[in-house]
């Protein structure tokens, strides 16, 4: 069986989550040797035992409940695509004070968008508004907006589910640039600025 990753070896992928801390460290969150040592021999297991790393239930589970979170004013757990077992268990072992939801300019985004405001409000998580990721992109010699992916729909979904739109993010070169040199909180855009607002009436 391949695997999505080409090593399995506990020893690596230790080197390899402990190359992570200093990055982690930034937000609050601490891993020590033992839980680290503990996670890379699980992960190494799941590799070994069926080509691909389980970052389902158990692995989600165990990463809220044995780590040392410290003092985390906000707390954002990016899930997968989706509502299959990561975002399920999310929602049954978490504190979840609400999601955002977020989608991008296709066809077929309504209809993705429906299924995770159903699961939610069947699992009575508040959904706090939606993001639109790869919105436009923004002419650098006129600023005309040019729709890469097929115009928005975001807004006529969001009064279909009667939930506030909270951003429309561009494909904007900046934001790589600033990922890539570890300076992405001195970016500054006006794009969260509603959904700062939301956070701050949790």
């Amino acid at each position: 069986m391949n695997s999505l990753f080409p090593i399995s070896s506990p020893s690596v992928i230790y080197r390899e989550l402990a190359a992570c801390a200093p990055i982690l460290e930034k937000f609050g969150m601490v891993l020590s040797p033992a839980e680290t040592a503990a996670l890379a021999e699980q992960q190494s297991a799941a590799l070994r035992s069926s080509g691909r790393i389980d970052l389902s239930g158990g692995a989600v589970k165990q990463f809220w409940t044995e780590t040392l979170w410290q003092d985390v004013d906000y707390m954002f757990v990016d899930m997968p695509p989706g509502t299959g077992d990561v975002p399920l268990t999310v929602f049954q072992s978490l504190p979840v004070d609400g999601i955002v939801i977020v989608t991008s300019p296709q066809e077929l985004v309504s209809m993705i968008v429906g299924k995770a405001v159903k699961m939610a409000q069947k699992m009575d998580i508040p959904i706090l508004g939606l993001v639109e990721n790869m919105s436009y992109l923004e002419c650098p010699d006129c600023g005309k907006k040019i729709s890469v992916f097929g115009e928005s729909h975001i807004d006529e979904i969001a009064k279909e589910y009667n939930i506030p739109v909270l951003a429309k993010l561009p494909i904007d070169p900046k934001v790589a640039e600033h990922v890539d040199n570890g300076t992405i909180e001195y970016l500054e855009r006006d794009w969260f600025d509603l959904a700062a607002e939301k956070a701050m009436e949790l």
